[in-house]
């Protein structure tokens, strides 16, 4: 008697833990159940996917989702749709929002906004703040909850986690890998006259490479003295690298596409404001120095840093404008553009965007298209040429740094727990988004 399943992906070239080859995977009950030639197999649905390459599913470990307070500029709806339309199954959702992502309560409010509206899967940060190093321990074990997010130095929001005895006092409360953006704020005070108005151009120079080293050196001897696993986002100078090599033992790091194709001054005569981002994009010496350490593997993973704004706040005058730029939806292609340049193989790909992810942060059942794990696939065509433009994005911003760039490789489907969500660029199966599941520490 032969097998039946809910759903066959049939002959596409998968990315399994042995490698990518030609196969089939069975799915049941929103797991795979299977992972072979299945010619005989029946199933209420059969997506062909000859030509076309099977991934896991791709997770964006760093999102701004803006839900609540800045819902104008995007929610978890919208961001979400942005997700799976770009082939992203899965999103940790930043905690500097209005009010901050602080308490239990505000954890569960999250919660709440998101059934039933999240297209993808989500598990949301809690801030680190003076006022709660005492509960973090408690509040990253909470259902849904990513781990903890300290910003270092001021960027969007109010949160901001500077004082030496703080960062230690959050670093020795709780046991998973904690996040930092890491810049140093007494830095960013002294140096803001730099930052010269009408004059983007001078946001790396006030937001420079000392900004970035200072603060990276800290948080690791703080993380080593209070023997804390950490992870450091949005990695964006030569000069840390040096720093992070040296701490693999304890840190992991992550580097966004913005940071591994635009370069400076080039991007702020291009786009102005709209390039303008924190740690801001600094010009091809560090560009370079990151492909090599994606290329040395010292790169754990690839976030976006998705963090939208309206025109009407990106148009006012430097400084006086935000930083952050939208990233989920353009992520896997700009990505698979790399692969198809030469610069990345589809292998790190794979890790940068689904498996490093899994381990790092103990995700369960996500990472590998393996027996057992969910069925969260990303189905891209890796020939596929098209151009990236405005009218594509769903975020509610309506723009990307991207516009106007072709692009070879592209993702063409979408599947969260076995149901197609996106497909040929369209989304065909909403508000299906669950709350991700972590493995205890």
């Amino acid at each position: 008697m032969s097998e039946s399943f809910d759903l066959i992906i049939r002959g596409g070239m998968v990315a399994t833990t042995s490698g990518i080859a030609p196969t089939d995977v069975g799915v049941r009950g929103g797991r795979i159940a299977r992972v072979g030639a299945l010619g005989g197999a029946k199933a209420a649905n059969v997506f062909e996917a000859r030509g076309l390459h099977v991934l896991p599913g791709v997770m964006d470990t760093q999102v701004h989702f803006r839900e609540p307070g800045n819902t104008h500029k995007e929610d978890l709806e919208s961001g979400s749709r942005a997700a799976v339309l770009g082939g992203v199954t899965s999103v940790f959702e930043m905690p500097n929002t209005n009010p901050p992502t602080t308490t239990r309560a505000a954890i569960e409010d999250k919660l709440a906004r998101a059934k039933g509206r999240m297209h993808c899967d989500y598990a949301f940060y809690v801030g680190a703040s003076p006022e709660n190093v005492s509960e973090l321990a408690t509040l990253e074990r909470l259902p849904g909850t990513a781990g903890v997010k300290a910003f270092l130095g001021s960027s969007t929001g109010i949160l901001l986690l500077d004082q030496e005895k703080d960062v230690l006092a959050a670093l020795k409360s709780g046991r998973r890998r904690m996040a930092v953006h890491s810049e140093d704020e007494a830095r960013l005070r002294e140096r803001k006259p730099l930052a010269q108005r009408g004059h983007v151009e001078t946001h790396p120079v006030w937001r420079d490479v000392g900004t970035a080293t200072i603060s990276t050196e800290r948080v690791i001897r703080l993380a080593r003295q209070a023997k804390r696993k950490l992870h450091v986002l949005h990695v964006t100078t030569a000069e840390e690298l040096p720093l992070l090599e040296a701490a693999r033992d304890i840190v992991t790091c992550e580097v966004t596409p913005q940071h591994l194709t635009l370069t400076a001054p080039e991007c702020y005569e291009r786009l102005g404001t709209y390039a303008q981002m924190n740690p801001p994009i600094r010009d091809a010496r560090h560009r370079d120095a990151l492909w090599k350490a994606v290329r040395d593997g010292l790169f754990d993973l690839v976030g976006s840093d998705h963090a939208p704004h309206t025109r009407e706040e990106k148009d006012r005058t430097y400084p006086d404008t935000p930083s952050g730029m939208p990233g989920v939806q353009t992520l896997v292609t700009v990505l698979l553009n790399h692969v198809h340049a030469g610069r990345l193989t589809l292998e790190r790909f794979v890790e940068m965007t689904s498996s490093s992810a899994a381990r790092i942060f103990n995700i369960a059942g996500k990472g590998k298209i393996a027996e057992g794990y969910d069925a969260d696939f990303t189905i891209v065509d890796l020939k596929a040429c098209r151009k990236i433009e405005n009218k594509w994005i769903a975020s509610r911003c309506g723009w990307t740094p991207f516009d106007g760039m072709q692009t070879t490789g592209w993702p063409l489907a979408t599947i969260i727990h076995g149901a197609i969500v996106m497909r040929d660029g369209a989304l065909i199966s909403a508000g299906r988004g669950e709350p991700m599941r972590f493995n205890a520490e």
